[in-house]
């Protein structure tokens, strides 16, 4: 849930910042300063990540049968999404100043040197750094799960759809007998129910 609520923040913020880009009064001024980078950063490397991550998280469950642990995994989102914005955040005050992108070196172009900005261009690589050094939480989260995870069982996350039938992990064929659909895919939250779920083989 923290991936899924992360994505919507970051790509809420660089989809608002792109705004600007499709407006010619202001892209005049923006086009190919870091204020592009720090908005398409924030749109599509959200989006690729956080679902990257996500995705693990939900499938390593089914696909080695055991869960990862939940203090790491959250020391690793809160690792990484920190860090995510203060790498990209500073672009947009660099690039409102006139940073040009794909410049080398600041020190050659004396209108560009601005040291001034050079706080935030620092701050912006240290942030990366750090980002980088929290991935550490997931690979040992991945691989201290592959043996003493906790056993998953069929449907750890109380969904719905039809892959969270089988055995964790899934035999070969998945399904040793193919199964009755009796509903959709997106029956949580029925009125009269006890569970917030409804799987789609679930008898009615």
């Amino acid at each position: 849930m923290l991936w899924a609520l992360g994505f919507i923040a970051e790509f809420l913020i660089g989809g608002v910042t792109g705004i600007f880009l499709g407006s010619s009064g202001t892209d005049i001024y923006l086009h190919d300063t870091y204020f592009v980078i720090g908005a398409f950063s924030l749109h599509v490397c959200a989006h690729r990540d956080h679902r990257r991550f996500r995705g693990h998280l939900l499938l390593v469950s089914k696909d080695v049968g055991r869960m990862m642990n939940d203090t790491l995994g959250k020391i690793h989102f809160w690792g990484t999404v920190i860090p995510f914005n203060v790498i990209f955040i500073p672009l947009f005050m660099t690039g409102v100043a006139g940073d040009q992108r794909r410049v080398y070196s600041y020190a050659q172009f004396a209108e560009q040197s601005r040291p001034a900005l050079q706080h935030l261009r620092t701050t912006s690589t240290i942030a990366l750094l750090v980002m980088l050094s929290f991935q550490i939480f997931f690979i040992i989260n991945f691989f201290w799960s592959l043996r003493h995870g906790k056993r998953a069982g069929e449907n750890p996350w109380r969904s719905t759809t039809l892959e969270w039938t089988v055995p964790s992990p899934p035999p070969h064929g998945n399904f040793a007998k193919l199964p009755t659909v009796y509903r959709g895919p997106y029956e949580y939250g029925l009125p009269g129910r006890a569970d917030d779920y409804w799987p789609q083989n679930a008898p009615n």
